[in-house]
């Protein structure tokens, strides 16, 4: 079976130019199938933030009401995305920007209202907003374009069908868009951001925690170690290993070549 590299890089990546360059290099010269799904967190933020619309996060996953989700189908949809892509075609890399809704990728349900602890310990129920969580990921749609030497670039955007765009996290469809392409493909999940790997101190790059099996996992968290962003991204790496993909991988951009990092087990 073929195999292919399902890359997620964190907007923190994609927004810097230095960053974004090094990133396009480094992914163009990867050999094979390969996807690449990007974040945008932190224009969306800070475009936002310049038209007067708040931010709120709850666990890592960005409250989405009407306004704000206009202001994410912009960045990711949009300035990130298309950014991308045309980075990716100076260096040769036939890429093509998509969104969930773009020939049905991927359709998703609004995510219903959800009982949440908050930092303070009290528990509230949560509306999360336009943001969607996904039922239904068309691997073979995919595979098709992957096998005429298409390289799919992915905003973390999704549909529902009825014509309403959702926000969805970045991590979670690239954990669904490798558990899709099991079937197809041999398939290795990257996860890329600023740190060198899951950290056992977040102020010390060296203290990467090399494999985190899904037992760890839950003593981290509890633990206080593991917070924040990071929990649905090791969420979304467990979901893949029990759903066939072979290797989950969270590393640096520069160690794209799977080089480093933490092995989800």
């Amino acid at each position: 079976m073929e195999k292919i590299n399902v890359i997620k890089v964190g907007g923190g990546i994609v927004e810097n130019p230095d960053s974004l360059s090094q990133l396009l290099t480094d992914f163009s010269q990867l050999s094979g199938h390969k996807i690449l799904v990007h974040g945008g967190g932190r224009s969306a933020t800070k475009i936002a933030a310049s038209l007067g619309i708040k931010s709120q996060m709850v666990d890592g996953r960005r409250i989405t009401d009407e306004q704000m989700l206009q202001v994410v189908t912009m960045v990711y949809g949009g300035l990130v995305n298309k950014n991308v892509v045309a980075g990716l075609q100076a260096r040769g890399v036939n890429a093509l920007g998509l969104t969930g809704a773009d020939i049905n990728i991927i359709r998703s349900h609004k995510r219903p209202l959800k009982c949440m602890t908050l930092d303070d310990g009290t528990n509230q129920m949560i509306d999360f907003g336009f943001v969607g969580d996904v039922e239904h990921v068309d691997g073979q749609m995919l595979s098709v374009l992957l096998q005429q030497g298409v390289v799919p670039v992915m905003a973390p955007l999704t549909h529902d069908g009825k014509g309403h765009l959702l926000n969805t996290n970045a991590d979670t469809i690239a954990s669904e868009v490798a558990c899709a392409l099991v079937p197809y493909f041999d398939v290795t999940l990257t996860f890329c951001f600023e740190k060198s790997g899951v950290l056992r101190n977040a102020d010390d790059d060296s203290s990467v925690i090399p494999h985190i099996t899904e037992d760890e996992f839950h003593q981290l968290t509890q633990s206080g170690i593991v917070v924040g962003g990071m929990i649905p991204k090791l969420e979304n790496s467990f979901q893949a290993i029990h759903q066939g993909v072979r290797q989950v991988i969270i590393t640096r951009t520069d160690h794209i070549d799977g080089q480093g990092g933490t092995i989800i087990e």
